[in-house]
């Protein structure tokens, strides 16, 4: 009998915590530092490749992604010695996808051909806005120009490109947004990733927002007239959302991140890497240290997790529902059912249906696109009921 990951497949994140500088509103492991071994770096990964491959085996792998951090900064002869260490240790997807985040900076852009040739088939590049004025305030150290001079040698470099917005922004318009969108579509390939900015604890926003000084944010009828336009101009342009922040051309999806959405197993591999693996018909949750010194010094001897956390059934199905309502293809609640031995609560589904903010098609419980801009109630909704 086939095991529950399987319903969505198998993927490897791999996580490199450097940047040049660290963003005011990312709460990622990602830290600044003025001197990196790369070949150090490379085997402490190629062991924990080694050691998850032996729990593994046999596996079909459908995805590789490297994030970060800023992983186009890696020296594109250790992304080549991972990946052929990858190839040795798994069977893979005849369109197993390779995906590397990529700042959009002279020094990453000058890599890209040396990413192509190790082994990487498609770049995620983090814009994050197409003015200079927002993009000092939001802590980038590119411009414009230099986002879109990457972007070119990207799309004659790789088939496949997508690049990130923030939208939300300070003092930024509905009419200024339309302009941006417009602009970000014209230059788009296959994917778009275009998320509301979020204020999070911990970072220099949510330090400035705690203390008042993060002035000129969207209210929620501005947030939500945002997302709304967002869905209407992509739509236009064929990309629709598959997922509530995430826009393709058909065929086009993030094959890694489905592995995330359809509730599928993953390797986690670096410093504070996440992972879900079932082993011996048990699922369990991994977590690496995220201090990047004390992971490279246990890489070797394989002691770079904390210990891990046997998932019961119930919070399996939770997280089930948490991921695949995400997606515009919703979940099939047989596989809820099948992971927690109860079906969800008709009446919350009854109550949320007569709302508009869910529906039911084909067997698969589906929210609406009202209900994707309130998806967090949704989803506490049904959660607790």
């Amino acid at each position: 009998m086939a095991e529950d990951w399987e319903q969505g497949g198998f993927g490897l994140y791999i996580h490199w915590p450097f940047c040049a500088a660290k963003c005011p509103y990312c709460d990622f492991n990602s830290h600044v530092s003025r001197s990196i071994d790369h070949s150090a770096w490379r085997d402490g990964y190629l062991a924990e490749l080694r050691r998850a491959a032996h729990e593994t085996k046999g596996r079909v792998l459908r995805s590789v992604f490297f994030g970060g951090g800023t992983p186009s900064l890696m020296d594109p002869d250790v992304v080549a010695d991972i990946m052929s260490e990858i190839y040795r240790l798994w069977p893979t997807a005849n369109d197993l996808e390779t995906t590397l985040e990529a700042n959009p900076g002279s020094v990453e852009a000058g890599r890209f051909a040396a990413f192509r040739q190790a082994g990487i088939n498609r770049i995620s590049m983090g814009v994050q806005a197409l003015n200079d004025e927002d993009l000092r305030r939001l802590g980038r150290i590119h411009t414009v120009d230099e986002a879109r001079t990457a972007f070119d040698i990207a799309r004659t470099t790789f088939d496949r490109v997508s690049f990130d917005l923030i939208y939300g922004r300070q003092k930024q318009t509905l009419d200024d947004w339309k302009s941006e969108l417009k602009q970000a579509l014209n230059m788009a390939i296959d994917h778009l990733s275009l998320y509301q900015l979020t204020i999070e604890q911990g970072t220099a926003f949510g330090d400035r927002y705690n203390a008042g000084r993060l002035a000129g944010l969207p209210n929620d009828d501005l947030g939500a007239d945002m997302y709304e336009l967002t869905q209407d101009l992509c739509g236009e342009a064929g990309m629709p959302s598959y997922e509530v922040s995430n826009h393709a051309r058909d065929g086009a999806q993030s094959r890694h991140n489905l592995v995330y959405w359809r509730y599928g197993d993953y390797v986690g591999i670096g410093p504070g890497a996440h992972g879900r693996l079932t082993i011996n018909g048990q699922r369990t949750a991994t977590e690496c240290f995220s201090n990047p010194k004390r992971w490279l010094d246990a890489a070797l001897t394989g002691d770079t997790e904390k210990p891990r956390e046997p998932l019961a059934r119930e919070d399996q199905a939770s997280e089930l529902l948490l991921m695949g309502l995400r997606l515009r293809e919703g979940i099939d609640p047989n596989r809820f059912f099948d992971l927690s031995g109860h079906n969800i609560d008709q009446s919350a589904i009854n109550e949320l249906i007569d709302l508009n903010l869910l529906h039911v098609q084909k067997d698969r419980i589906i929210v609406s696109n009202q209900g994707f801009m309130i998806l967090n109630a949704v989803l506490r909704c049904l959660l607790e009921a």
